[in-house]
């Protein structure tokens, strides 16, 4: 079987159309920026896609042929990942005015001291800039929740945030442009749509050859499954934010790549009658924005799963098919009774998520099989759900403790109830001792306790850096009780009366 393929990754930058040959497939943009280009404006700070100092800004065109602007770490983003975009780091910001609305907003708020995090919180507010017409506080502090700052303080970084648009409209006429023109939803024609759509006529498929290295990024669905069933031990990558650390942290040395991310299949959501499907290459933003439309609940989880950049780059279906115990998407989806659909070549089985899970690091997966997309039933109208994660920080952490609640009460006893946990076991799993001691159950003080009990059945967890075995099984008995709190008395029959209606 042939394809068209191409070996030269096409991208542009500050308005340059770059064309590289011969790079190696797990070279970071990071690294390619400040040894090969000398942009040294781009820092390195951690290396993992944590602290923000590398924070870059990447576009390429949606689904409906407009502009996108999403904020990337570039210390774990691979170059090869940047074919058929447009590139801005700090330098890109240059203009032949002075600075640009977003650094003299930094300025003029004195929001920098040491200057090291300052580009990266510039980046992201840029990527913000792009995105949104003025937005609200809480909008300013989710697009910087991936940004560290250790000498100044957030308080005159927010305030620039705010400012930045005021600058923009105080600019003349001489010194607008599309890189100081805020966020429009009317996306007027300019170069960078010009160059957007000169790299999309470069429909092969990119494959790249670098000594013992080889990238590979398929078009189609059966393209994909080819190269799987060549490569059966090759590298599936998406967005990287967890192979990204395999090379910066392990040195890993990468064989056999496999990019989703040109597979327009893989890059969709769709729904049915009876679910929501989400495809292996859409990333955890969009993701979680579709689900959140389904299910309100989880609009926290979203906020805190990880900071803008990350979800930006990283997938819903590379989080399951990772299968971490300390995943925060796994317990919600399988309480809400999600199922994954995986391919090998041209066979497709479906399997329910807490089936895939059969021991850490462990799934249910054939040599050359992969996951496809996974399907989140619709909601009932009696369905109740609760999910709460449990980690030092607020946000950009990893969870001591993730869990989610679905419940059913009817005629005053829990009809149906699924209980699962992150953090708790070498896989995410279902609580089903805990489980049993509720169903069927009038929904009372004796009942939590019972079940409360049958937790210690479910699970014996670790003790590790995050939190001990004993704190964690005692905060997932504090949440059941959270949980029966809220969905118990008054205000518990006020919402189901809600649900119906």
């Amino acid at each position: 079987m042939s394809f068209h393929t191409r070996n030269t990754i096409y991208f542009y930058l500050h308005g340059k159309r770059i064309a590289l040959r011969d790079v190696s497939p797990s070279l970071t943009v990071l690294n390619y920026l400040r040894d090969e280009l000398h942009r040294t404006g781009t820092k390195e700070g951690c290396a993992e896609g944590d602290c923000g100092a590398c924070t870059v800004v990447v576009a390429d065109l949606n689904q409906q042929g407009c502009i996108q602007y999403r904020a990337i770490n570039a210390c774990i983003h691979f170059v090869p990942l940047l074919d058929g975009k447009i590139l801005f780091t700090v330098e890109s910001l240059k203009t032949n005015h002075g600075l640009h609305p977003i650094q003299q907003a930094m300025l003029d708020c004195h929001a920098s001291q040491c200057g090291f995090c300052t580009p990266g919180f510039v980046m992201s507010l840029f990527g913000l800039y792009k995105t949104a017409d003025k937005p609200t506080h809480e909008q300013l502090c989710h697009a910087l929740s991936g940004n560290l700052c250790r000498c100044t303080g957030y308080r005159p970084i927010i305030d620039a945030g705010q400012r930045m648009y005021d600058y923009a409209q105080a600019l003349a006429p001489e010194q607008q442009s599309a890189l100081t023109h805020p966020y429009s939803a009317q996306e007027t024609p300019s170069a960078w749509l010009s160059q957007l759509h000169e790299l999309a006529a470069h429909t092969e498929s990119l494959v790249i050859h670098h000594q013992q290295q080889a990238f590979l990024a398929p078009r189609s669905i059966s393209e994909l499954s080819h190269y799987l069933l060549a490569y059966p031990n090759a590298y599936l990558l998406a967005g990287g934010t967890d192979i990204g650390l395999w090379v910066t942290k392990r040195q890993q040395h990468l064989n056999t790549i496999i990019y989703l991310g040109q597979v327009a299949e893989l890059d969709q959501i769709s729904q049915t009658d009876e679910y929501l499907e989400i495809a292996a290459a859409v990333n955890l933003e969009r993701a979680y924005q579709a689900l959140v439309q389904h299910f309100p609940e989880l609009q926290d989880l979203h906020w805190r799963f990880a900071s803008l950049p990350i979800r930006n780059a990283g997938t819903l279906v590379g989080n399951i098919a990772n299968g971490s115990p300390i995943g925060d998407s796994m317990p919600a989806l399988i309480v809400l009774g999600a199922r994954v659909l995986l391919r090998r070549g041209n066979t497709q089985r479906e399997l329910a998520l807490e089936d895939f899970y059969l021991a850490y690091q462990q799934k249910d997966l054939q040599p050359s099989e992969f996951v496809q997309a996974v399907r989140i039933p619709l909601r009932t109208s009696t369905q109740i759900l609760r999910v709460w994660k449990i980690s030092k920080r607020f946000e950009q952490d990893i969870s001591a403790v993730c869990a989610a609640f679905c419940m059913e009460y009817q005629e005053g006893k829990i009809h149906t109830i699924r209980i699962a946990f992150g953090g708790m076991a070498a896989t995410p799993k279902r609580a089903t001792h805990t489980e049993q001691a509720l169903l069927q159950q009038n929904w009372s003080l004796a009942t939590l306790e019972k079940a409360q009990a049958a937790l210690a059945q479910d699970f014996k967890p670790l003790s590790d850096m995050r939190a001990s075995a004993d704190y964690r099984l005692h905060v997932a008995q504090q949440l059941l009780h959270k949980f029966y709190l809220q969905t118990s008395g008054s205000s518990f029959v006020s919402e189901l009366g809600d649900l119906h209606d």
